[in-house]
């Protein structure tokens, strides 16, 4: 293994630790740590680019560029795992079936979508 590929597995987990935690704390009632969990979520978010860029840079890649297709497909993949994330809610805490369903179907519909995006459409 690369020493810049073992360097973003540590920090990419790390950082998904930490989002998850805070996120955990944040939304949890019962743990009543709204306000530190922000922060720890914002933290894990904020090392998880951190961790792009080193990766990035140790690995002799281009800094990524933002083009108009680029964020494109990053809305594409926001909004597919929301309307995933919605649907799961329905089905597992609104006990709304049918909807949460059909949202969510509409969510792996949108996701199914990133794939002709990115690699685009051959013969």
């Amino acid at each position: 293994m690369k020493k810049s590929s073992f360097v973003a597995l540590v920090l990419g987990t790390v950082s998904g630790l930490l989002f998850a935690l805070g996120m955990c704390m944040a939304l949890i009632p019962e743990w009543n740590a709204f306000k530190p969990g922000a922060v720890l979520g914002c933290v894990g978010a904020i090392l998880g680019i951190v961790t792009l860029i080193v990766w990035r840079r140790m690995a002799g890649k281009a800094p990524i560029h933002l083009s108009p297709r680029a964020v494109l497909v990053v809305l594409v993949g926001i909004a597919g795992a929301l309307m995933l994330g919605v649907g799961m809610c329905f089905c597992m805490v609104w006990n709304k079936l049918v909807p949460g369903i059909l949202i969510g179907l509409l969510g792996i519909l949108i996701l199914f979508c990133l794939i002709p995006l990115t690699k685009g459409l051959k013969d």
